[in-house]
């Protein structure tokens, strides 16, 4: 039986590791293969030897490793992350083993789940505008916004479920459900550097805080199976 490794994001949100396919020492075989020699511990010149791949660009041998997550977030987090597996598909040095399957409000009715931002959770816009957020707004106007929000996403409830008794198909009730903050349920499967390539851009400050939040677990899960290689591919 595969051991399931879990992390809460949020209230509402996680990130589970479902399986995983290696170990550091993985990607140091894999790349040693070419002079068809193996080793059989972790030591000094294996750590160099992976440094030295990430640094050098030779990603192939990280692309054997394979993790399988199943995230819960906001459907604003999940169009995020989907472009790292559109990303991957083009572009050199880019890495193709990538999967994802979503579950689909067209065939299930499971009890929606919403996003409602906390009064002191609110962000104010930043200086540079082009993307991301600033300071934290004042919790007297984060107070008016989350009692907004929380009024909005229950009449559209309301309106999701009179539509659902009423016979409406499932994939025609869902529009009324407020879309961003609707919690969505995926699997994601990435090899070792598909996986280091969406954290080297999602843990960036830069990033926005839901979706790093969520990057964060990411990372505390694939530490716990490859915590060398995932240093040697985030530090080079």
């Amino acid at each position: 039986m595969v051991e399931k490794l879990k992390v809460n994001v949020g209230e509402h949100g996680y990130v589970l590791l479902k399986d995983w396919m290696g170990t550091d020492l993985s990607p140091v075989n894999d790349a040693k293969v070419s002079f068809d020699k193996e080793s059989s511990e972790m030591g000094e010149r294996e750590k160099r030897l992976l440094t030295y791949l990430a640094d050098h660009q030779h990603t192939s041998p990280f692309r054997h490793s394979v993790l399988k997550f199943e995230v819960y977030a906001p459907l604003m987090v999940a169009r995020q992350w989907w472009k790292h597996v559109i990303g991957s598909e083009h572009g050199e040095g880019y890495d193709r083993l990538t999967a994802w399957n979503e579950s689909s409000r067209r065939y299930i009715t499971e009890e929606p789940t919403f996003l409602v931002p906390g009064k002191e959770e609110w962000r104010s816009v930043p200086e540079n505008r082009k993307q991301g957020s600033g300071d934290n707004l004042p919790p007297s106007i984060g107070e008016k916004y989350s009692e907004a929000l929380a009024a909005h996403v229950k009449e559209s409830l309301r309106l999701y479920e009179q539509a659902l008794e009423d016979q409406v198909c499932p994939e025609q009730a869902r529009l009324f459900l407020p879309a961003y903050g609707l919690y969505v349920r995926w699997v994601w499967t990435g090899s070792l550097q598909a996986v280091s390539h969406f954290l080297r851009l999602r843990l960036d400050q830069g990033a926005q805080k839901e979706i790093r939040d969520f990057a964060e677990a990411v990372e505390t899960l694939t530490r716990e199976k490859f915590p060398i290689a995932l240093d040697a591919l985030l530090n080079a």
